[in-house]
């Protein structure tokens, strides 16, 4: 009889271990997911895009777990003087949180705000003359806000 129990609570045992390692292995997050963040924060256009192209298909990236919320310019206005900043500002946000998340925000704090810059900068280079200098001093100050205060 405690052969056949002994037996049985072993079995029973392996099959829990079983399910369990199944399901973390599940829950966690791609192996990658370091690799697909750093590549969607630096300060280039072609990483830019591909941030955008991810967020209007967030659904693709379900199983890496990133935080996708954000509050825009927080407490600035998304869109200074008519310039259209929101979105630039939704890439810093998904940067702040995610790298926050990983526990790498420190290391990273310098990058993500360089690219929120060079997001705006690539705003501002569709005016012109005067409208794109204005533009150009808007984005510094977000730019120094967010340095100093992000």
């Amino acid at each position: 009889m405690r052969r056949r129990l002994a037996t049985g609570l072993a079995g029973s045992t392996l099959a829990l271990a079983a399910v369990v390692a199944t399901a973390t292995s599940a829950d966690a997050a791609p192996a990658d997911k370091p690799q697909v963040l750093a590549s969607w924060t630096q300060t280039s256009a072609s990483s830019y895009n591909q941030w955008t192209a991810a967020r209007a298909n967030q659904a693709a990236w379900t199983a890496y777990g990133f935080d996708w919320s954000t509050d825009y310019c927080s407490t600035s206005p998304d869109n200074p003087f008519g310039f259209p900043f929101a979105t630039s500002c939704a890439r810093h946000d998904f940067g702040y949180r995610n790298y926050k998340a990983a526990g790498a925000f420190s290391a990273n704090k310098s990058r993500l705000d360089s690219a929120l810059y060079e997001d705006l900068k690539r705003v501002c280079n569709s005016y012109s003359g005067a409208t794109k200098a204005a533009c150009n001093s808007t984005a510094w100050t977000y730019y120094q806000a967010v340095k100093a205060f992000g």
